[in-house]
């Protein structure tokens, strides 16, 4: 008995990434209203954050590397104003204040 195949054996790969053509993070990307703008947000999956931490304007706090988030931004925004976000910070953005304060210690990248 041979092995069993997981791929097709037609010619077609299978796509490398589950969003959009072209999606280089391997999310997808959807538009949402929020506070009366649009806003493009793409979920990152892990691996493609491998080696970055980022602070989530949410909660405050270190996203790790490697860790699933969101990313987000205006519409009318450019490269610079994306922002990380973990995925229950970003559902919860309506039911959060308007201003976390950080304390003097924490560190600020």
């Amino acid at each position: 008995m041979s092995p069993r195949r997981n791929r097709p054996r037609g010619g077609e790969k299978p796509n490398e990434y589950a969003g959009e053509p072209g999606d280089r993070y391997g999310g997808f990307q959807r538009t949402e209203l929020w506070q009366g703008e649009e806003w493009s947000v793409r979920h990152v999956a892990g691996a493609s954050a491998a080696g970055k931490r980022y602070r989530c304007p949410g909660c405050d706090q270190e996203i790790p590397s490697a860790v699933p988030h969101v990313v987000a931004w205006s519409q009318y925004g450019g490269v610079d104003d994306r922002r990380h976000w973990h995925k229950a910070c970003w559902n919860a953005k309506d039911r959060r204040t308007s201003r976390v304060q950080r304390p003097r210690s924490a560190p600020r990248y």
